[in-house]
């Protein structure tokens, strides 16, 4: 049992060559599954406690027909998998039917892994590969909790079953995870994104002076914000769509979603529509939702005779207005405190 009280799960991917099963093991391993293909049997229950210690608690076994030893005592594996009941371990057996196979490894050009030991050549090698693969694996089989026939299904259909039975929306895989991001149009949309928000169409409040300096954050800016009736006619709007589509975005197995809202500096508008949204949204879908406000230092939009200048000595005035004008270009450094005699004028002791 793993520390939060969570049974580890164990899923054995196996079946006939050419059925899904390396597709598969690459479908768990994007729910969060640590994947291992034709492991030694024997290693494979200290392989699973291994991993568990790592913290590891979704491992995936490939097993293939070569390995016999396995073949030979799914029982017994099965049941040091299982730990006395500690650990969940299911079964996934993938298979299709004989032409389909012939199909598939005529057009990927590669031999059945028994096609050797039928002692034939072309076509009829895998065929006969084939009928002893099957015999070989008709005890796993029969011990399979799933069995999927991928005749007729692509390799996205495949990921879709494996998603909906061990993924986020089966209860046992990690939820998605849901970023809303507010943004300025004006500094580019984020790369990201996934789903763009526009709020251009709001009362900007960068055009009233006193909430000008001032950010979505701000109370001030969030009640001007969220007082307009179209504001608040956008969120519910807003949060009908995202709670219809965050569902079945997690049902089709994807794990990151950016939620970007847009206005046009990033430091008002969609500042404040980002955070109501997450709110609402954590709220709804039962589930943390990560805010990003990416552009709100961006802008600086205070007055210039509001800034806080540094108090200088005496002393270095002298030293910062030449600099200033010697960088701007527009004056040579002034002359040096010792007098010149300008041209024709007499020296001699007053």
């Amino acid at each position: 049992m793993s520390e939060g009280g969570i049974r580890p799960t164990v899923v054995v991917v196996t079946g006939l060559s050419g059925a899904g099963k390396s597709q598969a093991l690459h479908a768990l391993e994007d729910l969060g599954f640590f994947c291992v293909d034709n492991l030694p049997t024997l290693l494979a229950p200290q392989a699973v406690a291994l991993c568990e210690r790592g913290g590891m608690s979704r491992v995936a076994l490939g097993i293939d027909v070569r390995v016999r030893a396995f073949l030979g005592e799914v029982g017994s594996v099965l049941q040091l998998l299982e730990a006395g009941g500690q650990r969940d371990v299911q079964v996934l057996f993938l298979d299709a039917s004989d032409e389909r196979l012939l199909h598939r490894f005529s057009e990927s050009r590669r031999p059945h892994p028994l096609s050797a030991e039928s002692g034939h050549e072309g076509a009829l090698a895998v065929l006969d590969g084939v009928r002893i693969e099957r015999e070989r694996l008709a005890p796993l089989r029969a011990s399979a909790t799933r069995v999927i026939d991928t005749t007729n299904t692509s390799v996205h259909e495949l990921r879709r079953i494996l998603v909906a039975h061990f993924g986020p929306a089966s209860g046992e895989g990690p939820r998605m995870v849901t970023r809303i991001v507010s943004f300025g149009f004006k500094y580019g949309t984020p790369v990201d994104a996934d789903l763009v928000l526009d709020v251009r169409f709001l009362e900007n409040p960068y055009f009233v002076p006193e909430l000008k300096p001032l950010t979505g954050l701000d109370e001030p800016v969030a009640k001007y914000v969220l007082d307009a009736p179209e504001t608040q006619e956008f969120l519910q709007r807003a949060r009908d769509l995202l709670e219809y589509v965050l569902p079945k975005y997690e049902r089709e197995g994807k794990s990151y979603l950016t939620i970007a809202i847009g206005c046009t500096g990033g430091r008002h508008r969609s500042v404040t529509v980002a955070e109501a949204l997450a709110r609402d949204l954590s709220a709804s879908a039962g589930a943390p939702i990560t805010v990003l406000h990416r552009d709100t230092h961006r802008g600086d939009v205070t007055p210039p005779s509001e800034r806080v200048e540094r108090p200088s000595s005496p002393d270095d005035t002298h030293d910062e207005r030449s600099s200033l004008l010697e960088l701007k270009g527009i004056t040579t450094p002034p002359p040096s405190s010792t007098a010149v005699p300008q041209k024709g004028a007499r020296g001699g002791r007053s």
